[in-house]
């Protein structure tokens, strides 16, 4: 009996290890307190839930409201950008990468579609895990409105992987598709689709 004891710790620190080590390298994006590890015109704030939201201010809608989006204060080639989102009935947004200029990021960047298309059998570049103008999803994963649903988004040199809710969505290279010009390297953000959509435990590990 001791010994079975023993044997099952043995394997429970296995566990322990392996998710430990899984989390290697990974750096919280997002403190729930504030948003000073990007740079935002003041529409994205920390809630009292500690969770990341955006809130359009009055006026404000539609996405082409480009200062309006959530960047990151540098520039990134290879990374993994773990994290989770929650979006009201007909929710927007995107998750975008290796953006050149941050006044068109649409043009100048990539776009992984973040939308409320729940129930939709098959889906397209602009269907949730779709990367926009480029490649759509192998199947639509999007959870209703109002779930959280989390994103999984792995650049490595011309090579792109989407995990949506625990499967891969999307896994393909970026030069066998639309939109060749687009530097190695960018900026990333979260856009701001004029709609009131919340986000928690955004990860982020950078590759070599």
């Amino acid at each position: 009996m001791i010994m079975k004891k023993i044997g099952m710790l043995i394997v429970m620190a296995g566990v322990v290890f392996s998710a430990s080590a899984g989390d290697k390298g990974f750096k919280n994006l997002f403190n729930g307190k504030d948003v000073s590890n990007w740079v935002t015109t003041g529409n994205w704030f920390a809630n009292d839930r500690g969770e990341l939201e955006i809130k359009p201010r009055e006026g404000e809608s539609g996405w082409k409201r480009f200062d309006a989006y959530l960047y990151s204060k540098k520039k990134y080639r290879n990374f993994v950008f773990d994290f989770e989102y929650k979006y009201p009935p007909k929710g927007n947004s995107g998750f975008f990468f290796r953006i050149a200029d941050k006044k068109e990021p649409v043009t100048s960047g990539f776009e992984v579609q973040i939308k409320d298309d729940h129930g939709k059998v098959k889906g397209g570049p602009h269907d949730t895990g779709g990367v926009i103008g480029t490649h759509g999803p192998s199947k639509v994963l999007a959870k209703k409105a109002g779930e959280w649903n989390r994103m999984v988004v792995t650049m490595k040199d011309d090579r792109l992987k989407v995990e949506l809710n625990g499967e891969v969505v999307n896994d393909f290279n970026l030069t066998e598709k639309a939109k060749k010009d687009v530097p190695k390297s960018g900026y990333i953000a979260l856009q701001d689709h004029g709609q009131n959509l919340f986000f928690r435990n955004i990860r982020f590990k950078e590759l070599e």
